[in-house]
């Protein structure tokens, strides 16, 4: 093991001052009196100080006196008692004809063989052009923003739009087959606008679901719904957030489910309620669309998968759920449960 080398106390200062004045660093040599004893070049050049007659200087009369801030000189003077360093003190520097620089300091009291004289360390960083690419990102994240909502709120006119066109004509149509794909195809574009429209409602990244799948449905009611004394749909979600794609998965699938409902489950005016329900614990999630209508068709014929369903399976192995179908009596629930881990199987029929 080398032994440490002892340098006399005027060897030790004048290396210490030797590697502050060719410093890249902006750094500052001051006593006890918070005088300068010796600068680097650096500091030097950045501030704009005359390397010539800086060492003697009190630190706040450097230039213009723009270094007299009473904060800094308090912490300065602690740490030449022995109280404590400067870690990271922030200020503006304000100089007259130049822009204002956002500077880190630190500062620590030396260490060395003279006990007698007290020297601190202060090392300057300026953080204006980092502050500055700071502010440019967080403003070209602002502007996408505002970018993505005019997106969607132009996405989802424009869907309500298409919509529209296809039930005109579906009106003007002779065939009863062709007007029927029409309003098919009309309540899918419906039902994609009225997600659209909530996202672009909602903030971005996560999303409440209680309030997403409340006004979703109550867009769904107002739109496809005559007779609100007739049919309703109510909501019930826990307090879950989730991400804006898994909430638009789980938009799509409950519109298609409730569309389908109100296609078929309540035929000659009948009278009834639908039912959207979500609840999570941890990873896990289950969202069920019940409704109390006339139920699954015996014969299995009718009873044949559609588009609806197998949007909503497709949907589903998205993400990782299994769709089970239960004839309630009256009535019929459809559940997609996430279970951490879980094989997504085919869709299950369970006759409650």
């Amino acid at each position: 093991m080398v032994a440490p080398i002892t340098l006399h106390p005027e060897a030790a200062l004048s290396l210490t001052l030797a590697v502050i004045t060719s410093s890249s660093t902006p750094l500052l040599l001051l006593n006890e009196k918070l005088k300068v004893v010796a600068a680097s070049a650096s500091f030097c050049k950045a501030f704009g100080i005359d390397p010539a007659n800086i060492s003697g200087h009190d630190l706040a009369k450097l230039g213009a006196g723009e270094w007299a801030a009473p904060q800094l000189t308090s912490l300065l003077e602690a740490t030449a008692s022995g109280a404590a360093d400067i870690e990271a003190y922030e200020m503006d520097l304000v100089r007259k004809g130049n822009p204002v620089c956002h500077l880190v300091l630190r500062a620590h009291k030396l260490d060395y063989s003279d006990k007698d004289q007290v020297l601190l360390l202060m090392a300057v960083a300026d953080m204006t052009q980092a502050r500055a690419d700071e502010k440019y990102k967080d403003d070209l994240v602002r502007q996408k923003d505002i970018l993505l909502r005019e997106v969607q709120h132009r996405v989802a006119n424009s869907l309500q739009i298409i919509a529209s066109v296809l039930m005109q004509s579906a009106r003007k149509v002779q065939s009863e087959e062709s007007r029927g794909h029409l309003r098919d195809a009309h309540h899918r574009v419906m039902s994609i606008a009225a997600v659209q429209k909530q996202l672009a409602a909602s903030t971005l990244g996560d999303v409440e679901l209680a309030p997403y799948l409340a006004q979703l449905c109550k867009s769904l009611s107002a739109s496809m719904v005559h007779d609100h004394n007739q049919l309703s749909i109510e909501v019930d979600v826990d307090g879950s957030s989730i991400e804006a794609d898994v909430s638009v998965s789980l938009g799509l699938i409950v519109t298609e489910l409730v569309i389908n409902a109100l296609k078929h489950a309540f035929p000659a005016h009948r009278h009834g309620i639908i039912k959207v329900a979500y609840d999570a614990d941890g990873a896990n999630w289950t969202l069920t669309v019940s409704d109390d209508g006339i139920g699954m068709p015996e014969n299995k014929e009718l009873s044949k998968p559609g588009l609806g369903t197998n949007i909503v399976e497709a949907l589903s192995k998205s993400l990782e759920a299994k769709v089970t179908i239960s004839n309630q009596r009256p009535g019929t629930k459809v559940s997609i449960a996430h279970r951490e881990a879980a094989i997504v199987d085919d869709v299950v029929f369970a006759d409650a």
